[in-house]
């Protein structure tokens, strides 16, 4: 499945100009993509994720997978049945979101865990509420009845305004669980149920 979906330009006096060249684009004006990851995203993927585990505490991995494992991985996950997706912009990959299972063993089946990431110059841009916003609805359609996120660090608080606005609420915090640059990191428990479950 493929959306184009048009992002609107902020509500600013507009990009910034270089002082001595033509106005920089507003990219955010530009249409986004929103389509199935393909194996000819996995080294732009990569990146992306690489930028992620250097730099921030989404993620407790220390060390940036290759694009090897993150194509197996991706194919890991499709393999299974659940949706993973990218949203493009110019033809380069902005973003990914994809659901993976909550946990490994059986009685957790119906349970998913969410994932987004956007490469740093698309951050505020709209994209990871769209990404989410479809991530939902692809698995509304599947079996599962309840959506987790599992965020790193408790200040974190675009990710946890993000999945409040698409209808999470929190369901606690895992206090210093990681060790990351040096410090001891939280990890935020969010759940949304999924259209036709409840609670339980």
């Amino acid at each position: 499945m493929e959306i184009f979906l048009w992002l609107p330009a902020a509500a600013s006096s507009g990009p910034p100009a270089a002082s001595d060249g033509p106005p920089m684009p507003d990219v955010s004006a530009l249409p986004i993509l929103l389509r199935d990851a393909r194996p000819a995203d996995a080294p732009r993927i990569a990146a992306i994720y690489a930028h992620h585990v250097r730099h921030g505490l989404a993620s407790f991995e220390e060390v940036p997978p290759d694009v090897a494992e993150i194509a197996r991985r991706m194919a890991d996950v499709a393999g299974r049945g659940f949706p993973y997706l990218v949203a493009e912009q110019e033809g380069a990959v902005a973003g990914y979101a994809y659901a993976s299972p909550y946990r490994a063993r059986s009685g957790y089946r119906f349970s998913v865990e969410n994932s987004i990431y956007l490469a740093p110059a698309m951050v505020g841009r709209g994209i990871g509420s769209r990404l989410l916003a479809d991530l939902i609805v692809r698995c509304e359609a599947g079996p599962w009845r309840q959506m987790v996120a599992v965020i790193g660090d408790s200040a974190n608080h675009a990710s946890i305004r993000l999945h409040a606005r698409m209808g999470f609420r929190s369901a606690g915090v895992l206090q210093a669980v990681g060790f990351k640059f040096g410090r001891w990191v939280d990890s935020v428990l969010m759940q949304r149920p999924l259209a036709g479950s409840g609670p339980g």
